[in-house]
């Protein structure tokens, strides 16, 4: 009996659910199923703000929110550093030009894919496998150019990208993390999506940091937040939220830190922890 109220209490307390896009929300095959379209409407029936949190650009995020009609929701794309709100930009955080410079000088000893993104627009200085792979999420069309013209740009216009992607087979990724932690601790924050993919934001951009953000912009209290996962990158908000929820796919390191472990993405585990814990 106490548990049944326990979870009917609970089920009155949440005013948001926080989402991760790729291993969380949609399929291997990219794809939303129906249980997961029929709970997102559920929630914005009950009023309860549901927010999609992504490395994703917001160009690769849209269509998705466009499916389940959360384009009028807040977005958090590319990992937190660049938030928009009903097509209004409310976040936009960027790493400084000559800290983006000397990474890039850093990364030329490893073989690696580096991707800049920059609000809706991204850049690398070569066309690979992943470029491509990449370009297959987002409607916009990746710019191959020199990092120099890259760079220069952003010195005009006094900005830099909101988040760079290296992608290196896994020991390479995990060498590179570790030394871009150790020379930038204070300036970046560095994190995998992926085990071969390395994701470096501004210090004050994350995930964990758009929850708290938009609770606040929201009036919405900790405790009355929830937060879905897969990897290593949605380790904090995990953690942070009153409910933090891990998927079936995700490492185990994920689910250590979460309060309760759904199914996988190919099970519609997102629909099946928002079921449990929202009546």
């Amino acid at each position: 009996m106490y548990n049944i109220l326990s979870q009917i209490i609970n089920s009155l307390l949440y005013k948001a659910v926080f989402i991760d896009v790729d291993g969380t929300l949609i399929r291997k095959d990219h794809s939303l199923s129906e249980a997961t379209i029929n709970v997102i409407q559920k929630l914005k029936e009950k009023n309860i703000l549901a927010v999609l949190v992504s490395a994703r650009p917001l160009s690769g995020i849209e269509p998705i929110a466009e499916k389940l009609h959360l384009l009028d929701n807040p977005i958090a794309s590319l990992n937190g550093a660049y938030i928009a709100d009903k097509g209004e930009v409310i976040f936009n955080s960027t790493i400084d030009v000559d800290i983006t410079d000397s990474i890039h000088e850093k990364l030329k000893h490893y073989n690696s894919t580096i991707i800049y993104y920059q609000q809706n627009e991204w850049f690398s200085n070569s066309r690979t496998y992943y470029t491509d792979y990449e370009q297959r999420i987002t409607s916009i069309p990746i710019k191959i150019q020199s990092f120099s013209l890259t760079l220069n740009g952003w010195r005009n216009a006094r900005t830099g990208p909101n988040k760079i992607l290296i992608v290196s087979e896994e020991e390479v990724t995990n060498e590179i993390q570790n030394r871009l932690r150790g020379e930038f601790a204070n300036t970046i924050n560095v994190s995998t999506s992926k085990p071969i993919y390395l994701e470096a934001m501004n210090i004050n951009a994350s995930k964990v940091n758009a929850i708290k953000f938009l609770a606040d912009r929201y009036n919405i209290k900790r405790g009355e937040t929830i937060a879905i996962g897969d990897n290593f990158n949605d380790i904090e908000m995990i953690k942070f939220a009153g409910m933090g929820i891990a998927m079936g796919n995700a490492p185990a390191a994920v689910k250590a830190v979460a309060n309760h472990v759904t199914g996988t993405n190919n099970e519609d585990g997102v629909s099946a922890a928002i079921s449990k814990f929202i009546s």
